[in-house]
């Protein structure tokens, strides 16, 4: 063995992935390569081409990769319990009238435990993966924090991962940019790589439609939520939708409804089978409750009011907010107020760069008015 170790990279034939692996076995380490299959492409029903991490194509770039430089790659079918508890989640959280997050659900509870299971009887101290994250030990706890590319820092998918098992994994893309992988793939000669398109899909709804998805998942299902109500905040009655579980907290496009001016979804009354409406304004929220938490930096801050930056989705670039740490539950409080608060979505709380912890959003609330 190494003496820096054995890594079991995970491996999904993308250009990230592929480089850190690169990265860990030119450092020195006895590398394994590992893709996880987790969707069946055949199985969704979509006509789009296969692509994305769970492709032949993909798998066998990985393996290319391992072949190249010349340490093992093995295949790890997960498909099974990535489809009962992701898609499963996946469907109960849409008709519950939520907008899920499948990608950090899988990676928190999902890839993080296979990788583990199969590294510890491959041997393998360290897992790996091509995130753009950091992550360190500060006295007794682990810490993820952003990484240097704030256009591609993945921080906010990985405010899940427990202590143990950050205290095994590594992060090698966390101290660079974007263009140097893409330099370094160039001068190692994975051209392919450096041209592969990158994916952005769910990886098991490749064509982006989360609502024929939805249909063909739940038998019946148009017919059930078809013919409600959209509504104003003050219940007038403007129309009929196509079903609660189609529609997201923010949307404006494809409502079918004309007032004269922009309305968005404002609300998802799934036990009235209702879509509330409102304007931009009334998008806005003071704040929110988050429960499900993983506490990081910080293994409990009850009784304490601590100053953050907060992320309530992906793509956002946070806002100042204030969180409040009650029992199991963090009521959070945006000086500004922040639009598209969506229950379903992760709520992740920073730090500077560091992630104190995170959680799912179950409600939002304004000031002086009903909670939502």
């Amino acid at each position: 063995m190494s003496k820096h170790g054995r890594v079991l990279v995970a491996m999904s034939g993308g250009i990230d992935s592929s480089l850190a692996a690169v990265m860990l076995h030119e450092q020195g380490y006895e590398v394994i390569g590992m893709t996880m299959k987790t969707w069946d492409y055949a199985s969704a029903g979509s006509s789009k081409k296969e692509t994305g991490c769970c492709s032949l194509d993909s798998i066998n770039d990985a393996r290319n990769i391992a072949v190249n430089l010349g340490f093992p790659h093995y295949i790890l079918d997960i498909r099974s319990e990535f489809g009962d508890y992701v898609i499963d989640n996946f469907t109960t959280e849409y008709l519950a009238g939520r907008t899920p997050n499948p990608c950090v659900l899988c990676n928190t509870h999902i890839k993080w435990e296979a990788l583990l299971r199969r590294a510890d009887k491959l041997d393998c101290q360290f897992i790996a993966t091509g995130h753009y994250a950091k992550v360190r030990q500060e006295n007794d706890r682990y810490i993820i924090s952003k990484g240097k590319d704030e256009n591609k820092d993945q921080s906010y998918a990985l405010w899940g991962v427990g202590q143990e098992s950050l205290s095994r994994t590594m992060f090698p893309l966390g101290h660079l940019r974007k263009p140097e992988i893409r330099e370094m793939a160039s001068e190692r000669g994975f051209i392919d790589l450096v041209n592969k398109s990158e994916s952005y899909e769910i990886c098991f709804i490749p064509d982006n439609d989360y609502r024929g998805f939805l249909k063909r998942r739940v038998e019946g299902l148009e017919e059930q939520v078809d013919g409600g109500e959209f509504v104003l905040e003050d219940g007038t009655v403007l129309g009929k939708h196509k079903g609660y579980p189609f529609y997201t907290i923010g949307q404006r496009k494809g409502l079918g409804i004309t007032l004269g001016y922009p309305v968005y979804v404002t609300e998802i009354q799934k036990d009235k089978n209702r879509v509330v409406l409102g304007t931009f304004d009334e998008l806005s929220r003071d704040g929110m409750y988050v429960k499900g938490l993983n506490m990081m930096k910080y293994t409990d801050l009850t009784g304490q009011r601590l100053d953050t930056i907060t992320k309530v989705r992906y793509n956002d670039d946070g806002a100042p907010a204030v969180i409040e740490q009650v029992g199991d539950t963090m009521k959070v409080f945006f000086g500004n107020g922040v639009n598209a608060i969506a229950p379903g979505q992760a709520a992740v709380f920073y730090e500077g760069d560091d992630v104190i912890g995170g959680g799912w959003i179950q409600s939002s609330f304004r000031q002086h008015a009903k909670a939502v």
